[in-house]
């Protein structure tokens, strides 16, 4: 339908698989994980941004490996929403605690082009039961080509395909925004650095994955707010203008499909084939004959 493959990840690295290839799902299982001893440690490996969310629920899906062992081969991270406003603006529903953010999805190249179905679906489940509370899940696409300082490529964007296939309500974009990327081509959210510069809680993390990417460390007495202008005028932080994350909602019980009723349902965005940097949406075809 949007492509021919099936995105992976490894060691931070997008791997492509062909998206005909199919898991045996007899030699799959799905089950509740540990966020701090295996999700995190997953995620942190293998996923792009070499970040983890505020997570609420952590869902992995295991293989048989060497000796029958279970071996951990994908996670699916249910999130606190980075913006509580994003709740009643996508999912209609007034209390922010009702719905979660799908804050990661990161299944090893070694599974077929259809895990993602069989992990988000059992997730689902697994939500409902350990956290009721939740009716909603929110997730995001970004669409933007990101590359390193060398013109690599470290993710290739995507406009939110796989949430297409299990028939989420497309509700448009969120906000457009100013990213700041670092070298190796991973923004550093607009929150962490508004924890540096306020010195906020968080703010120690904040500076390490600055610190981890390569940035000098900040003078003795330097202020937060002068040491991240100086690394912005030396050229370690790069401005890139974001037009916004495809936003994707999966309402789990009819309380929430009722909720979101007045909420946008429009036709899934397309993937240009043809880009190769910046945002990879194909524009309407009304735009296009103009």
């Amino acid at each position: 339908m949007f492509t021919s493959r099936t995105q992976r990840w490894r060691d931070r690295r997008c791997r492509w698989i062909p998206q005909a290839t199919e898991i045996d799902p007899k030699r799959l299982a799905v089950d509740v994980i540990s966020t701090t001893e295996q999700a995190a440690p997953f995620v942190l490996a293998h996923h792009y941004s070499g970040s983890m969310p505020v997570a609420r629920l952590s869902i992995g899906l295991f293989a048989n490996g060497r000796g029958r062992r279970s071996e951990l081969v994908g996670v699916c991270v249910f999130s606190h929403p980075v913006n509580d406003a994003s709740v009643p603006k996508t999912a209609g529903l007034s209390n922010p605690r009702s719905a979660c953010d799908l804050g990661r999805l990161v299944i090893d190249q070694s599974q077929g082009g259809n895990a993602e179905t069989f992990l988000v679906s059992r997730a689902f489940r697994l939500l409902r039961r350990e956290k009721p509370e939740i009716l909603s899940v929110i997730s995001y696409a970004d669409p933007v080509c990101r590359v390193d300082a060398l013109g690599n490529v470290i993710l290739p964007g995507h406009v939110g395909g796989i949430y297409a296939v299990m028939a989420a309500r497309y509700t448009g974009r969120s906000s457009p925004r100013t990213d700041l990327i670092m070298p190796d081509g991973r923004p550093i959210s607009s929150r962490a650095i508004s924890k540096i510069r306020n010195a906020e809680c968080g703010q120690r993390y904040a500076m390490e994955t600055l610190l981890r990417a390569g940035a000098r460390p900040p003078g003795p007495r330097e202020s937060r707010a002068g040491w991240l202008a100086d690394l912005e005028r030396d050229g370690f932080l790069r401005r890139q203008r974001h037009p916004g994350c495809h936003a994707y909602l999966f309402p789990l019980t009819k309380a929430a499909r009722l909720a979101a009723r007045n909420v946008p349902s429009l036709p899934y965005p397309v993937l240009n084939r043809g880009t190769t940097c910046g945002d990879v949406t194909a524009l309407p075809l009304v735009a296009l004959a103009a």
